[in-house]
């Protein structure tokens, strides 16, 4: 069996072990059909072929999120270099960031030296696959990232050319390069054996790391990685059929009743449900209804739904309308007198003038755990969202991820 046959299949083999028995909710079926997907490119993505062991490090230049340009050079001195393969938006990537905190903490002290390096391009990356993030895998959003998560490590952006990625083959994220004192590779492929982190029995880059440290020959110098497919720029094909899918959504305003969001706010059922009230006369209403537009293309395939509640006045209905169709809003879009606002307002405890932006965030069950009135900070309503999901068996660990958020 040749190397790439060989990494496939380990591959299906550990997102096999991983999965639950159990019957398959809507949302975990979608998961998996996007686990499926990320695997299939996997496969494809052997068009860039691995760095073969024993192969030396190859320069770069990049970027990084400090604004500072790194090098291979700036880590010359390190015994042991790991370059890591991560990104912002891929739950796995995600699920890993405090293990290799761990090995950092760990080994940097004792001449490992650490750097990161974002493969990807936003341009090929799906708004469907940015279900599990809170942001895309831009620079921008990659500074906000180690802000967020305090990460020590240089993190730098390859996305734009993706040249460095190709030298390596990174296949995915996550996926670690570990070179010898001599910048030879030793050891490539994943950082363990399991995304849950309860049953990891093989530490395979610590394990290479000890074996670089002391001296040694790293046992087992290629172990298939495993996480989301690199976005590699020649498939942004699929974000423009995308695009061309979203904009053949229907798009409607219904008139809505208290009693309607009386229902939504006790919002019985397994789903986070985010209500952004709007007027056409909002300030600033346009660019916050086009990101949580946005906010909802990314989660619509968990347990996920989104309502906008216009509260203009009937007089303003087609003017309403036609916003909602130059969106493409094919959310639930609902109208609602002022005359009623007041009355539903209530049940929210809080009070907004009809031309007046109000977003709030309610978990199965009703309990309101984000609310707002003015414009939207988005990534607080993002962030409201994704700490009360439920995990998914494809990516265990996401609910203790984004409980342990660092602010």
């Amino acid at each position: 069996m040749n190397r790439s046959n060989f990494l496939l299949l380990a591959t299906l083999a550990v997102a096999a072990n991983q999965c639950v028995a159990q019957t398959p909710t809507a949302a975990e079926r979608t998961a998996a059909a996007a686990a499926e997907r990320e695997r299939a490119a996997m496969q494809l993505n052997l068009e860039h072929p691995l760095m073969p062991i024993g192969t030396a490090a190859p320069d770069f230049s990049l970027k990084g999120t400090d604004d500072k340009i790194h090098t291979l050079a700036e880590f010359s001195k390190g015994k042991v270099l790991v370059v890591m393969f991560e990104s912002v938006h891929c739950p796995v990537s995600e699920n890993y960031e405090e293990r290799m905190r761990g090995l950092y903490d760990t080994y940097h002290s004792k001449g490992v030296e650490f750097v990161a390096i974002n493969p990807n391009n936003p341009k090929a990356v799906r708004l469907d696959e940015l279900g599990y993030t809170d942001l895309t895998d831009s620079p921008t959003d990659m500074k906000i990232r180690v802000r967020d998560r305090q990460i020590p490590w240089p993190y730098a952006y390859d996305g734009e050319t993706q040249a460095i990625a190709q030298k390596f083959g990174a296949v995915a994220t996550p996926h670690v390069f570990i070179f010898d004192q001599h910048r030879k590779l030793r050891y490539e492929g994943r950082i363990d054996d399991n995304q849950n982190e309860k049953l990891v029995k093989v530490h395979d880059a610590q394990d290479a790391i000890e074996a670089l440290l002391s001296g040694g020959t790293v046992a087992v110098p290629h172990r298939p990685a495993f996480g989301c497919s690199t976005k590699w720029l020649s498939k942004s094909g699929d974000v423009e059929k995308e695009t061309a899918r979203i904009h053949a959504e229907p798009v409607e305003l219904k008139a809505a009743s208290v009693s309607d969001l009386t229902a939504l706010r006790t919002n019985d059922g397994d789903k986070v449900t985010v209500i952004h009230f709007w007027s056409t006369a909002a300030p600033n209403g346009q660019k916050d209804f086009e990101d949580l537009q946005t906010t909802y293309r990314m989660y619509r395939g968990r347990s996920y739904n989104f309502v906008t509640v216009n509260t203009d006045t009937t007089a303003n209905t087609a003017k309403a309308t036609d916003f909602l169709h130059t969106q493409f809003a094919s959310s639930k879009n609902l109208q609602l007198t002022p005359a009623d606002l007041k009355t539903v307002q209530s049940a929210f405890a809080s009070t907004w003038r009809p031309n007046e932006e109000f977003t709030a965030v309610i978990a199965p069950g009703g309990k309101l755990v984000y609310a707002h009135k003015g414009p939207v900070d988005l990534l607080e309503v993002r962030h409201a969202v994704l700490g009360n999901f439920t995990d998914n068996p494809h990516y265990p660990g996401q609910a203790i991820y984004w409980a342990a958020r660092r602010k």
